[in-house]
């Protein structure tokens, strides 16, 4: 069996470790999403078999399902005995950390891709069973696994060939990113079908053709995976309409899996192939969810002997990018960008601690500043608000510099409508803000506006559209509501001195 990876040579897909039961796996699939797995305890890892040989004592038995159940097992975020806290100065923890969330590192499981796994994986399984060729069309929005997937797939589909008994099929994975022709795709599978023969009179588009046109000696399969499909959009669209051709031919056993983000690109580009009736099966990949988003982070920081981020963190950053885009390429960067955050912090507090030192305080001052300071970044984590940093950074919007760009008192004001919103009030009256807002100032030593000068500000808050002001005869009694998320203005005010307590 030939493996070949076009524009990387001599790379080849690593072989997965094998989980040690189907068992877990169907556990994994039955688990809800916030649901981490247990590590199971001796007592239930004893054997209850009537069959199960015993020793006088027991003891071996006992000794050897312990030994079984301290196997090495990774725990997910939330497992009962939590992990220690990591520590930020390490140069190589941050290494290790920033390793696992690059996009380029490949998580041991994946998850939330079950059913476009069992879809793709059954299409390719009949083709190798029929001995027929087909197409199938993987398209969805980038980062929601389309390419981690298929990797997944064609790992699938050799293990499964060689254990059932077939013929492995040939595989090929092309990035048409890498070709400096369009039409080289061609030579590239006529490589693989016939690597040492050479025409120079015919093309290798018609060798292929007149290849697939007749009755072969060759009974292997051959997979393709093209990614990045959509490269191959020229403005005949002859290349992109003759790839899928190749698995029309009557002798053809050639399975074409296509990868791209346009979703509709088979009906725009491919309408021939309609026509025909030769249209290519498509599996579309829908941009990840909050909760799904959350489940990946955790699967991947789960191979992780500490807890490196506050469970709010993550959750804010998810639901964040879930609500835009979905793209959990972008998630990683972010999560990256915030322990960027967190290191850029400890070396500020640092450089505070140090400058501190060296005034004339008193001894106790300077114990003070530098225990509190030994205290909070021994062990430190990602916290939200370094989150909310590294989120303010990618999505920045008009709100966010409305909101920076606001007196003091209308933010104080945003501030204590977030907070008294929280719970589950979607509106309350303008008295009762006040309160909220009174409270805020008194505890900060702020003078705070009088009433009337409060009404006001709420009015330019309400033309500026951050909230709902209602009508009412007495301004106490004006129903008033948030306008904007709560996200927008955590964002605009963590960088802000006086907010940086509340937020943390």
């Amino acid at each position: 069996m030939a493996v070949l990876s076009a524009g990387e040579e001599g790379n080849s897909t690593p072989q997965k470790r094998k989980l040690r039961s189907s068992s877990n796996v169907s556990l994994m699939k039955r688990s809800p999403i916030s649901s981490p797995r247990k590590l199971k305890s001796s007592r239930r890892c004893i054997s209850t078999s009537p069959n199960a040989a015993a020793t006088e004592n027991g003891m071996g038995t006992h000794k050897k399902q312990t030994e079984l159940c301290n196997y090495p097992a990774k725990p997910l975020l939330d497992t009962s005995t939590p992990k220690p806290k990591w520590n930020p100065k390490d140069g190589e923890q941050v290494r290790v950390v920033k390793e696992a969330l690059h996009v380029s590192s490949v998580p041991s499981t994946i998850v939330c891709r079950d059913d476009q796994h069992n879809v793709v994986l059954g299409f390719c399984k009949s083709c190798i069973e029929q001995e027929k060729a087909g197409s199938v069309y993987i398209c969805g929005c980038p980062g929601t696994g389309k390419s981690l997937s298929t990797e997944k797939v064609k790992m699938l589909l050799l293990n499964w060939a060689r254990e059932s008994g077939f013929l492995q099929p040939d595989v090929l994975t092309i990035n048409c990113t890498s070709l400096a022709n369009t039409s080289d795709i061609f030579s590239k599978i006529l490589g693989l079908n016939q690597p040492r023969r050479k025409n120079g009179s015919t093309t290798p588009l018609q060798q292929l053709q007149n290849m697939y046109s007749q009755k072969s000696s060759s009974k292997n399969m051959l997979l393709v995976v093209a990614d990045e499909l959509d490269y191959l959009i020229t403005k005949d669209k002859a290349v992109l309409h003759d790839l899928f051709m190749l698995t029309t031919f009557p002798f053809s056993r050639c399975i074409l899996m296509g990868i791209a983000n346009a979703i509709d690109l088979a009906d725009r580009f491919l309408p021939r192939l309609k026509s025909l009736n030769c249209k290519p099966m498509v599996v579309t990949f829908r941009a990840y969810s909050k909760d799904q988003i959350l489940r990946i982070l955790q699967e991947r920081l789960s191979e992780l002997p500490y807890t490196v981020f506050q469970h709010q963190a993550l959750e804010l950053c998810a639901r964040k990018v879930a609500a835009a885009s979905g793209d959990m390429r972008k998630v990683l960067c972010i999560c990256r960008s915030a322990i960027d955050v967190l290191e850029a912090e400890i070396r500020e507090s640092t450089c505070t601690s140090d400058v501190a030192s060296e005034e004339k305080l008193s001894p106790e001052q300077n114990i003070a500043t530098i225990a509190d300071y030994m205290k909070k970044h021994e062990a430190d984590i990602v916290r939200i608000d370094h989150m909310a940093r590294a989120l303010s950074k990618t999505y920045r919007s008009p709100v966010v510099d409305t909101i920076q760009s606001l007196p003091h008192h209308q933010q104080i004001i945003l501030y204590s409508s977030m907070k008294h919103f929280r719970g589950a009030k979607k509106e309350t009256i303008l008295g009762e803000l006040y309160k909220s807002y009174m409270d805020m100032c008194k505890s900060s030593l702020i003078p705070p506006a009088g009433i009337l000068e409060f009404s006001n500000m709420c009015r330019v808050l309400n033309d500026q559209g951050l909230v709902k002001l209602g009508q009412s005869r007495e301004d106490k009694l004006k129903k008033v509501a948030l306008n904007v998320d709560e996200a927008d203005i955590t964002f605009a005010l963590q960088d802000i001195r006086f907010f940086r307590n509340y937020l943390q």
